[in-house]
């Protein structure tokens, strides 16, 4: 065997090369602490008797405060024998830069979509080991309520009274021993390494918790802690599809209480969903586009890119304006607006929640042909400045206010607009699979003062549109108080008489599943799409 290079250091951390990795092949990682021959594991049989105690929940030392990140953990390790310098353990790169971004996600609030790419970036990560950790963090964060579930179990504890890092670490390895094809003791090795440099106290208890784990499959596990179907529906489905219950109960509702749909859209939330770019109209052909990158045109919108992955960011289309990255539900519920038939003036289309841009790029790309104009209304300063980005070029006046100021702001007058998109800050329940943390984030405390933002800007929007004109209340979440109570309510008590237009034939013909009318409900499971809301309304 050739030398090995030396391993990169990370803040700290000894992290290895890719061709340093271990071998998934060897079984020592795994198989020797279960004959439990050597000193090290002896040691690890101690730091797991340690860890069992109720004070052992403090890895590295019991610094249950520290959030100095993995640099601190791992440099608190023992001094080299041979040296006297600290000990910083090999942690496989890929698997440390996943652990990096979930931990940021539940340490910092941070959002994996934002923070994954600067770490693969920053640790020079390409290809397979990308995509990789990639797998890793995406996978982790779908499964984190199951995941959790069976941990606890496993550790005879809670996981809220795991070290945070800890916690973070043996997650990923759960994960890939139920859902990857990665071998059971690369799996448990690979994490082990991890535990020990980001809470060397507690490799040991790392080692019998995830051998733990191996001991089933992901089905045998959600047979022993799962409640039956039968007695407890919701509460088997949450867990066996890692969905918060009260997000289950409200995936039915919107389903007409279709239990065997609510398992088809749960499963579909959990599989990775390919990147949907949108080809601007008048400045990329998306067949052409789809040629360009590798990817296919689209299924419904006539803008629609699917690629299947890599970067789309560093697609020459994107950075020259012409494509953006869009879900081909919001593609597909801006169309509808732009091209719902309209009687009279047609120059002044209006966007009321407009950040970070897509809709308001798609919008001005169309309103660029037709000769029309939009105004993109935007309350936060930095999503402003994000939509200013996304529209260069295009037809687009960008204003930093609150969209509810209609008829206060001159810029805003009443009776104006001729077409007005009203994308409602919402729960985000729609896209789940692409943001998965938000489903442990979010909480039914989040409706109330959601639900009267959105009665309040559906109510701005059919003032600020003239009479005759269209207003298209859109939401990327199907529950049905941000949906159909939400548009029914303030359609009801809107001081300008508005009547309901049948969605259904704004969108593409034979496109399955759009029900009865006259809103549209978009789904995963039935249509590849984010599951976007889509209500229009003309003004009396």
């Amino acid at each position: 065997m050739g030398a090995r290079r030396p391993g990169r250091r990370r803040r700290g951390v000894r992290v290895t090369a890719p061709s340093e990795r271990p071998d998934d092949s060897r079984t020592d990682g795994f198989r020797d602490d279960r004959r439990g021959g050597s000193g090290t594991d002896r040691d690890d049989r101690a730091a797991f008797r340690r860890a069992g105690a109720p004070r052992g929940d403090r890895p590295g030392g019991g610094q249950r405060g520290d959030r100095s990140g993995a640099a601190g953990w791992g440099d608190r390790g023992g001094g080299d024998r041979r040296g006297g310098r600290p000990f910083r353990p090999a942690v496989d790169l890929p698997r440390y830069a996943a652990y990096q971004a979930v931990a940021a996600v539940h340490r910092d609030d941070a959002y994996a979509n934002l923070v994954l790419p600067a770490i693969l970036r920053e640790q020079g990560l390409t290809g397979r080991d990308a995509a990789f950790a990639t797998e890793l963090t995406y996978g982790t964060m779908r499964h984190t309520g199951t995941l959790d579930a069976i941990l606890t179990d496993a550790a005879g504890r809670d996981v809220a009274r795991i070290d945070p890092p800890v916690r973070d670490a043996l997650r990923l390895g759960a994960y890939q021993l139920l859902h990857t094809r990665v071998p059971a003791h690369a799996a448990v090795s690979s994490t082990v390494d991890l535990v020990r440099a980001v809470g060397p106290g507690a490799t040991g208890f790392a080692n019998a918790v995830l051998r733990e784990v191996a001991g089933r499959d992901a089905d045998a596990w959600v047979a022993k802690l799962a409640p039956s179907m039968e007695a407890d529906p919701i509460g088997h489905l949450a867990l066996a599809y890692s969905h918060p219950q009260w997000i289950v109960r409200a995936f039915a509702e919107a389903l007409g209480g279709d239990l065997g749909e609510t398992t088809r859209l749960l499963i579909e939330d959990n599989e990775r969903p390919p990147v949907h770019l949108c080809a601007r109209p008048g400045l990329a052909d998306p067949v052409e586009l789809a040629d360009a990158v590798g990817g296919a045109p689209g299924a419904f919108s006539p803008y629609a890119v699917y690629l299947a992955g890599g970067a789309p960011g560093d697609l020459p289309a994107l950075a020259e304006g012409r494509a953006h990255v869009q879900d081909e539900g919001s593609q597909l519920v801006a169309h509808a607006l732009a091209t719902a038939p309209l009687d009279g003036p047609d120059g002044r289309w209006l966007d009321l929640c407009a950040g970070p841009g897509g809709k308001s790029g798609l919008l001005g790309a169309l309103a660029a042909q037709r000769g029309a104009r939009l105004t993109a209304v935007e309350v936060s300063e930095h999503r402003a400045r994000l939509v200013e980005q996304a529209t260069q070029g295009l037809p687009v006046t960008v204003l930093h206010t609150d969209g509810r100021t209609v008829g206060a702001d001159p810029k805003l007058p009443e009776g104006h607009f001729d077409r007005v998109l009203v994308d409602a800050p919402c729960t985000g329940l729609g896209s789940l699979r692409r943001r998965p943390e938000s489903r442990w984030r979010r909480q039914p405390s989040d409706l109330p003062p959601l639900t009267r933002l959105q009665r309040e800007l559906l109510a701005a929007a059919l003032r600020a549109v003239r009479p005759g004109g269209l207003v298209a209340y859109v939401t990327c979440s199907p529950h049905v108080v941000e949906t159909h109570v939400t548009v029914t309510e303030a359609a009801r008590r809107s001081a300008v008489p508005a009547d309901f237009v049948d969605a259904r034939p704004l969108l593409p013909a034979g496109m399955p599943g759009l029900g009865d009318g006259p809103t549209v409900q978009l789904w995963p499971h039935r249509h590849g799409t984010d599951a976007m809301f889509l209500a229009v309304l003309r003004r009396g």
